[in-house]
């Protein structure tokens, strides 16, 4: 397959603007600074044009060009200070440790899916209860999760971004998956909160 040519930039709104907004949406979580960094992202590209090598399709070099601005705009907010949200979640994780500080045995572990996974990721109805889940985690945490999970930053690549620890990232990384698992099993398995 040859090398691949940018469109006109004119266009580039009417082809990829929709697709880089829910790009830009999913790792945002706000449809305003969504909007802004997918202009930040056009306006970069129409001035970088002529670095396009044409190893990519035009939409990817669009994304790789959004995921840099989603990047810098988490870098630029990374000192953000605990919020009620963290807070609320940093007690409901507390209640995994002992006085002493030690864990307690979670001897349940993650509950039984009664349907085969696979089946269970290809319903809309999985994805939208995810999205909802997801959209319950601080916007720090939701953040660095996106940036691990949706965008597969390697946890160097999201430290120096977002000026954090690795301790730090793991922690969140931690209790978001805690509690993307415990939203998971209440409301896309039907189990009861305990």
């Amino acid at each position: 397959m040859g090398p691949h040519s940018l469109s006109d930039p004119e266009q580039w709104v009417n082809q990829h603007g929709d697709y880089l907004f829910r790009c830009a949406l999913l790792r945002m979580r706000d449809p305003r600074l969504a909007e802004d960094v997918v202009q930040e992202t056009l306006l970069a590209a129409l001035q970088g044009r002529d670095r396009f090598a044409g190893e990519s399709s035009e939409r990817s070099w669009l994304v790789g060009i959004l995921k840099h601005k989603v990047i810098d705009h988490f870098r630029k907010n990374s000192r953000e200070g605990p919020s009620e949200d963290v807070e609320r979640l940093i007690n409901e994780q507390d209640q995994s440790f002992h006085g002493r500080g030690g864990w307690k045995r979670d001897t349940t572990g993650p509950k039984e899916w009664t349907e085969d996974p696979g089946i269970i990721l290809e319903r809309k109805e999985f994805w939208d209860v995810l999205k909802r889940c997801v959209s319950e985690l601080p916007p720090r945490m939701a953040h660095v999760f996106s940036l691990r999970e949706i965008d597969d930053l390697s946890s160097e690549e999201i430290c120096k971004a977002l000026n954090i620890t690795a301790t730090n990232l793991w922690v969140m990384l931690h209790r978001a998956r805690m509690h993307l698992r415990r939203c998971l099993e209440i409301n896309c398995m039907g189990l009861k909160a305990s």
